[in-house]
This record gives structure tokens, C-alpha cells and sequence, in this order.
């Protein structure tokens, strides 16, 4: 009797078991066909277009971590009942997270959303999966666009410290732009003074250039 006991004290019921099991049932395929989508198109984006244009791989990671975790996030929010103004209110909060350790350049964070929309229409859209693919179609066609010469000449921008104060003063502009070009080895077509510092007869110019064809 006491052997009973301990066996039915130590064994959990079937049924019990058999509940666990009943979570992957209420998983359809259409999640992980979204999730397929998703990790597609975020990988499209940073590994095809990003690192074409910024060979950089530093944010790879944080790239496609954000994706996938706003993904999850929203599919399971999207489950409950939740306001409008709810669901853009989280969307802003992830949007404009901001690293302290270390500054994103403007670019960096213009990515860094495209992977949090790209997560978030994925998870969200309430129509069929080829509404879906168009929809991130679009939203790589424009960035690839945009960030190719096809619309405009890409324009690179320099902060660098320039000595020959004597070139600051007005009306050496063409003596200044020719002697940074000349220095720097870029076609320079244009700068803006950013800060004159006449304790070191240094100034800070930030110098625009298009990039070679």
C-alpha cells in the first residue's frame, strides 16, 4: 500500500504530462512561416545591403537579436488584447533605445529600426503571407535603392583638424578647399567649419566628398 502511494506521489499523472505536450499544438506552421519570412528579409537587409555599403560587422549581432526579439515579442502580445495606442507606444520604446556605453551613428540607428519594423510587420500583419513578402520587399527595395547611387551620388562627411588658420579667414574659401583635397586625397566639393580654436591655431572642419565610381 505505502509502495502505491509513493508511486502515484512520485509519478505525475498522465494527463498532466500530456498537457505539457499540448504547447507545440497550439503553435501553428504560419508562425514559423512568419518567422522564416522575417529572418530572411533582416538578413537581406544587414547581410546584402548593410555590410555592402558599410563593412562593418560590429552591430551585426545586435542587428538580428533585436529582429528576432521583437518578433517573439510582439507575436505573443499580439495574442491578447491590446490598444492601438499600446502597440505603437511599445514600438516607440524599442525604436529609440539608445546604447550609453558607446554612440550609434544616425545610420546605425536608421538599420537598427528597419530590423525592429521589419519584426514587428512580420509578427503583426494580419494579412496572407504574400501581403507579407511585398510588404518587406518594398521596404528593402527602397533602402537598397537609397543606399546605392541610384536616386543621388552617395555623399561621405570627415571631422577633420585643420592648422593653416590663415585659410579660415574669408575669402581663401578656394585656397581652402583646394588645399583639402590636395592633404586629404578626396574630391572635397564642399566643408563647414564646426569650431576655430585660437589658442592652438587649429579649426574642426567637417569636409564632404562623394564616393569614387
Amino acid at each position: 500500500m505505502m509502495s502505491m502511494i509513493l508511486q502515484v506521489a512520485t509519478n505525475p499523472p498522465l494527463d498532466e504530462m500530456a498537457e505539457g505536450f499540448r504547447f507545440f499544438d497550439k503553435i501553428s506552421w504560419k508562425f514559423f512561416f512568419r518567422l522564416g519570412i522575417d529572418l530572411f528579409a533582416v538578413f537581406i537587409l544587414i547581410r546584402l545591403i548593410y555590410l555592402r555599403y558599410h563593412k562593418s560587422k560590429e552591430l551585426f549581432f545586435t542587428f538580428f537579436i533585436f529582429n528576432v526579439i521583437i518578433f517573439f515579442i510582439s507575436h505573443l502580445l499580439n495574442k491578447v488584447d491590446m490598444s492601438m495606442g499600446a502597440a505603437f507606444g511599445l514600438f516607440a520604446v524599442f525604436s529609440m533605445l539608445r546604447y550609453r556605453t558607446e554612440d550609434i551613428s544616425i545610420k546605425d540607428m536608421t538599420y537598427l529600426f528597419l530590423c525592429i519594423a521589419i519584426g514587428l510587420i512580420s509578427a503583426v500583419t494580419k494579412g496572407g503571407w504574400d501581403e507579407l513578402i511585398l510588404i518587406n520587399t518594398i521596404l528593402l527595395a527602397i533602402t537598397f535603392a537609397l543606399e546605392s547611387n541610384v536616386f543621388m551620388k552617395k555623399e561621405n562627411a570627415k571631422l577633420i583638424m585643420y592648422e593653416k588658420i590663415e585659410n579660415i579667414k574669408g575669402g581663401n574659401e578656394q585656397e581652402l578647399l583646394l588645399d583639402l583635397k590636395d592633404r586629404t586625397g578626396y574630391n572635397v566639393h564642399r566643408y563647414s567649419i564646426q569650431k576655430i580654436d585660437f589658442l592652438k591655431d587649429m579649426a574642426y572642419i567637417k569636409i564632404y566628398y562623394y564616393d569614387a565610381v
